[in-house]
């Protein structure tokens, strides 16, 4: 009552979370709701208004993978943020592949960490060879596409790579 909602849509949002594999539930056990083991949590040791600045990413050729310890501070960036997702970190752009699509070298982009990508998602790709790269995913058949926004550029045409997250800043 106090957030303004009605108990159905909590429960089709517990519902939710049980199905994405967040939440387990016991069966036949009331109030046996646990956050699941495995479940990704927000680093709850990062300041509001702070990512990790993982390090750079290849919009171009690709590069070998290192990381960096640093933070980007939003707030400095974007103003103040309301409501902040998990999971997220940021990388600094280092190339011009992807410019067409506004992403230019030095830049920034904010990514959602997870392993999945759609087709036409901005994703950041690591290639068999251990490199990555930012592009765009196009799953294909017998291959996928790592298509660079930059008739300057070709696309990365590979059998398989591992997303390590899609761009959502």
């Amino acid at each position: 009552n106090a957030l303004g909602i009605s108990k159905v849509t909590v429960f089709e949002h517990v519902e939710a979370l049980v199905e994405k594999g967040a939440l387990v539930r016991q069966p036949n056990k009331a109030r046996s709701l646990a956050i699941a083991d495995e479940a990704a949590l927000p680093d709850e040791s990062a300041k509001a208004g702070e990512l990790p600045l993982v390090g750079r990413i290849a919009a171009g050729h690709p590069v070998e993978k290192y990381e960096q310890h640093e933070t980007l501070q939003l707030e400095s960036i974007f103003g103040p943020r309301r409501g902040q997702r998990g999971n997220l970190f940021a990388l600094q752009v280092d190339g011009m592949s992807m410019r067409d699509e506004g992403i230019l070298d030095g830049d920034y982009v904010i990514v959602e960490q997870r392993s999945v990508a759609r087709n036409g998602e901005r994703v950041v790709a690591l290639l068999p060879n251990g490199e990555t790269t930012l592009k765009t995913f196009f799953k294909e058949k017998g291959h996928i596409r790592l298509q660079p926004a930059n008739p300057e550029f070709e696309p990365i045409i590979v059998p398989e790579c591992a997303i390590q997250g899609v761009v959502v800043g």
